[in-house]
């Protein structure tokens, strides 16, 4: 086996193909449907994507569809349009004008909805009141808002104006924005007093006035009124968001914008700590979260569509905002925990608001089943049709958990793949067109030209563990890391000359399906074999007393590397030396006896992102008995650390 080769330790074999009765009414509804449109993507680029881009509209019509000098692309060159009005203007000449936009759930308990007819007034007003500032096009403008409407209202005026958006998630603390709004240069921060969580107010606004003290480029900061906590409002400089708008006009003529002016910058940790700024531009990305939500998702006009991702990341921005919105879809916001005020907090929210359409992150769903079907089977939950999941590789066991408990056997479910970089999903499987296997993000979306390659370039053999790559250029694509164009090349296209390379490791198996088995940084290497962790995290969980875990290597004078997982038991059980020893039996009849952990250590949590992915590298560290280091702004709960150490003294 050569050195890059990752090696492939799962045997699922389980196919669940979409029923009948949802291919029938689906948008693409057999495989061979799909596959002529993918080839068609691949083999006419110009013209299966100067067709997609027809459905919006362009002030001027593309004149070239793609110009690649790689790494740099280009899209829909010498078109311009404008992202906001596609998402909102032009639904107001049918009958979704008066169609729920967006449905707002406050954590108190709050609603509200607002019609396409007023999004686009609260829209114009904000962007009118921007203007009144003086920021307009090509001006940075950060967002660090909670989960209400006006964090979308925010960005679609900036998207309006021509203004570059870097939404910052709520959660981070003040020296993350502080870097993230000096990279950006930003000229202003919208952000709010406070954000409810839990039952708490999380003081935003403390938070923006700690970071703008060191901002010497932000003039404005536009605040919010959501808690009514205590706030310093200082003159010139901050401004009462209600205040603006109550003054400004509810009409503005939306301007054309160049397909390739910049709409956002997005900051996505880095290896080396220093947060790395993925610019998107307007109107690649406009197609490919337009095209991807349409089909994907299989958009009707009747659905009632919850993604769960926060704004501050880019699933928020993909699918919460832009890509429902351009289809004129109805999307539900919420503000709060998934767990507040208990964990039947989601299921109450699909049930008041028939929910029809569900997608969420593995994370969220490992973290319901610890919580037990109770919460789930009180609920009605008969309005749901579709569910799917993001952000990392779904363990096969948790999958059909989640197919058969939360979708009740019916739900076809769409494991999606893809990145803040690539704007929008690369693989998924479609689900009327392709039978779902779980644990697998399927087949590459439209215009996708997915690879896994070995260390040398060559293409990997059926099932042979490789790297995960595109090899030519997607609309929705990451055009540069902001004011860093030597970056950009160096992180994503140094592996293979003029390739994407994902970060990721994976295999393709006989049906051409793919499976991620995770970050190329968690591969571990056990006498002799590469391992991808995600395969024996699934292992783990595939047991009956398991929710979750996470499986890190650490050196060992005999194998090389050792296994050490960290696992988190479903509610009700308790650790015990013979239960780690039943794990380890467990994962070494599973998979082989290499593959058996060295060490279980069982913990109430383990360190994740804000976005749920789990932080391994933290998890390294503790292992191997060292202080965790490195950039830890993204960390969710710094707190878990500290329980994990006491276990580990304890």
């Amino acid at each position: 086996m050569s050195e890059a080769t990752i090696e492939s330790v799962s045997h699922e074999n389980r196919v669940f193909p979409p029923s009948e009765e949802f291919s029938a009414q689906a948008r693409i509804s057999t495989r061979e449907q799909y596959e002529a449109l993918y080839r068609r993507s691949l083999e006419d680029p110009e013209g299966f994507w100067r067709e997609q881009a027809e459905a919006l509209h362009w002030f001027d019509a593309p004149e070239t569809i793609v110009e690649w000098k790689p790494p740099f692309a280009k899209w829909f060159v010498g078109g311009t349009t404008n992202l906001a009005y596609n998402c909102l203007d032009r639904h107001l000449d049918g009958p979704r004008r008066n169609k729920a936009a967006i449905i707002w759930e406050g954590e108190p308990g709050d609603i509200r909805v607002l019609t396409y007819f007023q999004l686009h007034r609260e829209v114009c007003r904000f962007a009118n009141a921007l203007e009144g500032l003086g920021i307009g096009k090509g001006d940075r403008v950060g967002i660090y808002m909670g989960m209400v409407p006006e964090a979308a209202i925010a960005m679609l005026a900036c998207a309006r104006i021509g203004a570059v958006h870097s939404v910052v998630f709520g959660g981070f603390a003040a020296d993350a924005v502080r870097d993230r709004m000096n990279d950006a240069q930003a000229k202003a921060v919208i952000t709010q007093d406070g954000a409810y969580r839990r039952g708490s107010v999380v003081a935003l606004k403390a938070q923006v006035d700690a970071a703008v003290e060191q901002c010497p480029s932000i003039e404005h900061v536009i605040v919010l009124r959501r808690t009514q906590n205590e706030i310093e409002m200082r003159e010139g400089r901050d401004h009462d968001w209600h205040e603006l708008v109550a003054n400004s006009s509810s009409t503005h003529q939306a301007p054309a914008l160049d397909a390739e002016h910049p709409l956002f910058i997005l900051y996505t940790s880095g290896s080396t700590g220093k947060p790395k700024g993925v610019l998107h531009s307007t109107g690649g990305y406009m197609v490919g979260t337009y095209l991807t939500s349409r089909y994907v998702f299989d958009l009707r006009e009747e659905d009632t569509y919850w993604c769960t991702a926060d704004v501050g990341w880019v699933t928020g921005h993909s699918y919460i905002v832009y890509g429902p919105l351009a289809n004129g879809a109805s999307a539900v916001m919420y503000e709060g925990a998934p767990n507040a005020p208990d964990p039947g907090r989601f299921w109450s929210i699909i049930e008041r608001h028939g929910v029809s359409i569900f997608y969420t992150a593995p994370t969220a769903v490992r973290a319901f089943v610890k919580w037990g079907d109770d919460w789930i089977t009180k609920h009605d939950l008969s309005s749901l049709r579709l569910l799917g999941t993001v952000g990392e590789p779904i363990n096969p066991e948790v999958w059909v958990w989640y197919r058969n408990v939360v979708g009740g056997g019916r739900c076809p479910i769409v494991d999606t793949y893809w990145q803040t970089e690539t704007g929008s999903i690369v693989m998924t499987p479609l689900p009327g067109a392709v039978a779902a296997k779980p644990g697998s993000c399927s087949l590459p979306f439209f215009g996708v030209s997915a690879k896994v390659l070995r260390e040398d370039g060559t293409e990997a053999d059926t099932n042979e563990g490789g790297l995960l790559c595109i090899d030519r250029p997607w609309p929705s694509m990451l055009r540069t890391v902001w004011g860093d164009d030597e970056r950009y090349k160096q992180q994503y296209f140094s592996r293979f000359e003029g390739k994407y390379f994902t970060g990721d490791g994976a295999r393709r198996d006989e049906d051409g399906f793919f499976w991620v088995v995770g970050r190329i940084d968690d591969v571990v290497n056990v006498s002799g074999h590469r391992l991808g962790t995600a395969e024996i995290e699934s292992s783990l969980v595939a047991h009956a007393l398991v929710a979750e875990a996470a499986v890190v290597g650490i050196p060992d004078e005999f194998t090389g590397q050792a296994l050490v997982a960290f696992v988190t038991l479903k509610s009700g059980n308790t650790p015990s030396p013979e239960l780690a020893d039943e794990l380890c039996q467990h994962v070494g009849a599973e998979i082989g006896k290499f593959a058996r952990p060295k060490r279980i250590r069982f913990a109430d949590a383990v360190p994740k992102t804000r976005s749920g992915k789990i932080m391994r590298r933290l998890l390294r560290d503790l292992a191997a008995g060292k202080e965790a280091h490195g950039d830890m702004t993204t960390l969710e709960d710094i707190g878990v650390l500290a329980q994990l150490r006491e276990h580990e003294e304890g």
